[in-house]
């Protein structure tokens, strides 16, 4: 069944407009790119104040990406709330310029338990129609036993199914209308 999922990904990655733009035993660097038809202050508060809204609850550790949320300060996190005052912190805000750009660093989901760092940029631009395109550029280096080119496109799918989560919640209001392919990725 693991090598069956395995062998699958590559397709569900290139149905996805997965985009690794590089990737070798050391890390990897993927990008997305998805045009959001709502004004970048929207589409900004929807990414950064409502993560919980659009994220998967496939990709938490609880279950519940309500649990989800994101403190855009520096050394803020992208946290998530367990049961008890437990938690975890998936990644640290590095950098905020509100409306145009959010640095998110560290190892998301089961990269954390890697021994790598990665950078995640999330950047907003105007269109000059009122709408918004979105890129997001994760770079990821450090070590994993067999290399980290063997993960990066699974990594490349989660990060480019969340942007299209993302477009069809601020677009729709439903996360779950996302379209397989993210438009533009």
């Amino acid at each position: 069944m693991r090598r069956a999922l395995l062998m699958l990904l590559p397709v569900l990655a290139a149905e996805s407009g997965a985009e690794v733009l590089d990737s070798a035993p050391g890390g990897f660097t993927i990008q997305h790119e998805r045009v959001v038809d709502a004004p970048v202050e929207s589409v900004y508060a929807a990414a950064v104040d409502r993560v919980g809204d659009w994220w998967s609850s496939d990709h938490t550790i609880s279950g519940d990406a309500s649990r989800l949320r994101i403190d855009a300060r520096p050394q803020g996190c992208f946290c998530e709330d367990l049961e008890d005052g437990d938690g975890v912190v998936h990644l640290t805000v590095t950098f905020v310029n509100r409306n145009v750009l959010v640095r998110l660093t560290g190892g998301l989901g089961p990269l954390g338990l890697m021994g790598v760092d990665g950078n995640m940029t999330w950047e907003f631009f105007p269109t000059a129609d009122g709408q918004t395109r979105v890129k997001w550029t994760y770079a990821v280096g450090g070590y994993r036993p067999g290399g980290l080119d063997a993960v990066a496109i699974p990594v490349d799918y989660v990060i480019g199914e969340a942007l299209a989560r993302l477009g069809a919640w601020v677009e729709t209001g439903d996360a779950d209308n996302a379209e397989a392919s993210p438009a533009g990725g």
